[in-house]
């Protein structure tokens, strides 16, 4: 009986012991943690948007032919592009590029099987009384087929946009962190990890207007440039000061 209760008191010690011990690693444990990594942080996010006016047009335009001989098919959808690269050559300021070459066999109940081939020619420009005036000389005197328009900010013209609206969206970001420093009843704060994001709107609003008059003297291509909203985003972390924090 004394061996147990010598026992029951040794464990009784050692128990005390260890929990003594477990506190003070806590305590030492807690004493190592940064005194960073308790700071308060309040996330915040604020965008800022600018319309601008699109000053590049791209459009593609299409030769294709129809025959029960391929090769044959392919000379005149060959020569058709041919004749409309040197018309475009006299429109210096419109780049174009011949893409989407395709030859492809049509059956039918109907009709005999035939061959239908078929090239695009896209076209890029700033100016667009130039690209209108090609786009109708080659629908009309060269027999090209207009599969689309479409409109865009030149490099520049969004550089220049997203570098104003940047600086606009960072204001906006750091009054709303003051605001919500303000509300949580902390007088000062500063910027944790912050990102900045741009993007489109993808907003169209028709403004611009070009015409030119085709060379058959049918109706003028008429465009319609719009404009991009381009938009920028500030998120991040306002992380706020302690020494400034409400009473407790």
């Amino acid at each position: 009986m004394t061996s147990v209760c010598n026992f029951s008191r040794v464990s009784g010690i050692v128990a005390v012991a260890g929990g003594w011990l477990a506190v003070a690693g806590a305590a030492n444990l807690h004493a190592q943690v940064p005194a960073a990594l308790y700071q308060s942080a309040v996330t915040v996010s604020a965008s800022s948007t600018v319309t601008v006016q699109n000053d590049r047009l791209q459009a593609w335009l299409r030769t294709e032919a129809e025959s029960a001989n391929p090769a044959a098919a392919a000379n005149q959808v060959n020569t058709a592009m041919a004749k409309a690269l040197a018309s475009a050559k006299a429109y210096p300021a419109v780049k174009v590029a011949t893409a989407g070459y395709s030859t492809q066999q049509v059956s039918d109940k109907q009709k005999p099987s035939r061959w239908r081939v078929a090239q695009t020619l896209s076209l890029d420009s700033g100016d667009f009384t130039a690209a209108a005036t090609l786009i109708s000389r080659l629908q009309d005197d060269d027999g090209l087929l207009l599969s689309g328009m479409g409109f865009s900010l030149g490099d520049k013209t969004r550089r220049d946009a997203e570098d104003s609206v940047t600086q606009q969206a960072i204001k906006s970001w750091q009054a709303r962190a003051q605001q919500a420093a303000n509300g949580l009843g902390f007088a000062g704060w500063h910027p944790g990890h912050v990102t900045v994001q741009t993007g489109d709107g993808g907003r169209v609003y028709p403004m611009m207007r070009a015409q030119a008059m085709s060379a058959g003297g049918a109706a003028p291509v008429a465009i319609e440039a719009g404009t991009t909203d381009v938009s920028v985003t500030v998120g991040g972390e306002a992380i706020l000061d302690s020494a400034s924090g409400p009473t407790r």
